[in-house]
């Protein structure tokens, strides 16, 4: 019987970290940054909720990641229309061609 410890949470979260960092770094598409994004949030979520269960802090961590996870949804909504007004505007969604303010 495996038991799932403090390392295993810490582990599967510096995973997620770590592609969420690559997705923005790599990625040219702004919806995958974003995404990219969201994988670093959630990452951050489950520290929280793995910190909370095996430190003592009661229902904290879960309600911090509550709140997060409101924020990312939130997050969410405003850079979908920024990135559809982007894709109105230029015909395109790659940050790199995408330099100059509409004028």
């Amino acid at each position: 019987m495996i038991h799932v410890g403090l390392t295993h949470f810490l582990v599967v979260s510096a995973i997620l970290f770590s592609l969420g960092i690559y997705a923005i770094v790599t990625r040219k598409n702004a919806i995958m940054v974003l995404m990219g994004v969201e994988l670093i949030l959630n990452s951050a979520n489950i520290n929280f909720v793995a910190f909370s269960k095996f430190g003592n802090l009661g229902l904290g961590g879960q309600l911090i990641a509550l709140f997060i996870i409101i924020l990312a949804a939130a997050e969410a909504a405003v850079a979908l229309a920024i990135v559809l007004n982007i894709y109105k505007t230029f015909t395109n969604v790659n940050i790199d061609e995408i330099d100059n303010l509409k004028e």
